[in-house]
């Protein structure tokens, strides 16, 4: 039985406690929160020990993993703490608020052998691992242009950094995985509209190695959760909505069936759209699932500490770009190194 924690309780904490709670094989031995209100409604509810000092729940409980679901600008140093203690851990994204910092953690995991991963969570998304599967097979063909939005209402519980950290990571994430290639130059416009300290609206626009023109349009401003992107290639597009885990495929009927020459001729019509049938689950069940089975076969994460890192990078990158309103060229590199300018 894998002996599992949960440290930070809040909208995304508590979920990680429910999950576990319901895993066959895994016993939510443990929750640790400042918030005792918080606390207490979550250990009540799952039979687990509450901890107002997630630090004396290490020393104490002899856990096997934790997830580490603070506010970012505390992800650092609590990470550093349960890595100290021996234990393997999940860390919400993204994994540190700034490069250096997020370096620290890696660099300790290493060390000290414990298993890190952190929660991009999309990438377990049933519809994400079915439209990798279909872009691998080539049913697209050449990749042209990625559109990403994920927009929605301000979330009061966000203070401490703005989108491009709280919503961009994902995509910034999402666009190099489906694409196997990376990002070479950016360029982003962030605004603060009604947050205290932070952006809150952004767009950016991004070339990557191969060739594919990508762009991130998100904002805690519309009224309404979208979450969705779009893949445009020669053989048509398709449309995936993170949300409601539906995919569907337009495809570009003059590219059916048709060579690269007559094409280019021919050019571009609407054709069928086709809507995939993908086993819904939730991400966020399959993500811990995952984690679980790297530690009890001590396997690689899915996510590994580099990548969320490269992450962390590209995301400092567009904060830059948008600061100083400029283009920023990109090494190139293999896809996880830590880009520079």
């Amino acid at each position: 039985m894998i002996k599992a924690g949960v440290i930070g309780v809040g909208s995304m904490g508590k979920n990680h406690a429910r999950v576990y709670a319901e895993l066959p094989g895994v016993n939510l031995a443990a929750v640790a929160d400042v918030d005792e209100e918080a606390l207490l409604r979550v250990a009540h509810t799952y039979k687990a020990t509450p901890y107002r000092d997630y630090r004396e729940m290490l020393e104490k409980e002899g856990l096997d993993l934790v997830t580490v679901a603070v506010p970012t600008r505390l992800h650092a140093q609590v990470a550093k703490d349960v890595i100290g203690a021996g234990v393997h851990l999940l860390v919400e994204k993204p994994i540190t608020n700034d490069v250096p910092s997020g370096m620290e953690v890696v660099s300790l995991a290493r060390e000290k052998g414990v298993k890190l991963t952190v929660g991009h969570i999309e990438r377990f998304n049933p519809a994400v691992i079915e439209l990798k599967r279909r872009l691998q097979m080539g049913q697209l063909g050449r990749m042209f242009r990625i559109h990403a939005r994920r927009i929605g209402p301000f979330p009061r519980r966000i203070n401490d950094v703005g989108v491009v950290f709280d919503l961009a990571t994902h995509e910034l994430n999402m666009i190099e995985y489906l694409t196997d290639s990376w990002i070479t130059s950016l360029y982003a416009q962030i605004g603060r509209k009604i947050h205290a300290s932070h952006e809150d609206v952004m767009a950016a626009l991004m070339t990557l190695r191969d060739g594919t023109l990508a762009a991130i349009d998100t904002n805690w401003l519309t009224p309404t959760k979208i979450r969705e992107i779009t893949i445009l290639g020669e053989r048509g597009m398709f449309l995936l909505n993170y949300l409601t885990q539906d995919l569907y495929f337009i495809e570009n009927s003059e590219a059916n069936g048709q060579w690269d020459e007559l094409i280019a001729i021919m050019g571009v019509s609407e054709g069928r759209r086709v809507r995939y049938e993908v086993q819904r689950e939730e991400p966020l069940r399959a993500e811990i699932r995952s984690f679980v089975q790297v530690v009890q076969e001590d396997q690689p994460p899915v996510i590994s500490g580099e990548e969320a890192l490269r992450t962390v990078a590209m995301a400092g990158l567009l904060l830059r770009s948008g600061q100083d309103n400029r283009v920023i060229h990109v090494e190139n590199g293999p896809p996880w190194t830590i880009p520079r300018e």
